[in-house]
């Protein structure tokens, strides 16, 4: 990973145009190609990112120009830093990343939508646990009753987090000419709903499951049917 403190100011010119004006801020370049510009706050999310795959081409400072980067992605989307004082530039070698590893709870809830898919929907079938793609494995690869592919990722509590996730996951997989008709559910106890607006604008289906109906355990909550 290449990490650089440098002020800058970037220009995203694609589906929509954004600026961020001058300011000190982080730049992360990660191996396989991500690139994101974080300010001293928000948590985790960064001002702006462009997603792999795409090129970073680095242009030097030349008179009175900065030094710019300039990324760019295959549907022609770009992303312009201009680089107007780099403070530090490191890069660091991080080695093979073990994955996240899944509470109880998620875990099970994997294993139980695995042996049960069609509490997900009628007519779904698994077709594996643990789908490997190259940034890291989707929780579940099913069919629908069409044949379509359905690309499941599981969380006990569904959050904006576990939603990027599946974006990640989708982006990859669809470039697989196996999995045709490709979409994505979000499957979790509780999906905040920030997380619900999200997935609807990427087309995810939001689906919240009750861990103990799957367990087969009376929740012992009064139902009108």
């Amino acid at each position: 990973m290449r990490v650089l403190v440098a002020r800058c100011t970037v220009d995203y010119d694609g589906r929509l145009t954004a600026h961020l004006p001058e300011a000190t801020r982080l730049l992360m370049v990660k191996a396989d190609g991500c690139v994101a510009i974080h300010a001293d706050g928000g948590a985790y999310k960064p001002l702006n990112w462009m997603v792999a795959p795409n090129t970073l081409t680095e242009e030097p400072a030349s008179g009175e120009d900065a030094a710019k980067w300039v990324v760019t992605n295959p549907k022609g989307e770009t992303l312009t830093i201009q680089l107007h004082d780099v403070i530090s530039d490191t890069s660091y070698e991080f080695g093979e990343d073990p994955g996240l590893s899944k509470d109880g709870v998620e875990a099970h809830l994997q294993q139980l939508l695995a042996n049960n898919p069609e509490a997900l929907g009628e007519g779904y079938t698994l077709v594996r646990r643990e789908f490997p793609t190259d940034i890291g494995p989707v929780d579940l690869l099913l069919r629908d009753a069409q044949g379509n592919a359905v690309a499941v990722e599981i969380k006990r509590r569904g959050e904006i987090d576990g939603v990027e996730q599946l974006t990640r996951y989708l982006e990859r997989m669809k470039r697989d000419p196996m999995l045709n008709g490709l979409r994505g559910i979000f499957a979790a106890q509780i999906i905040k709903p920030q997380a619900k607006v999200l997935a609807a604008s990427r087309d995810i289906q939001c689906i919240e499951v009750d861990y103990d109906e799957l367990r087969g355990i009376d929740s012992g909550e009064l139902k009108l049917f």
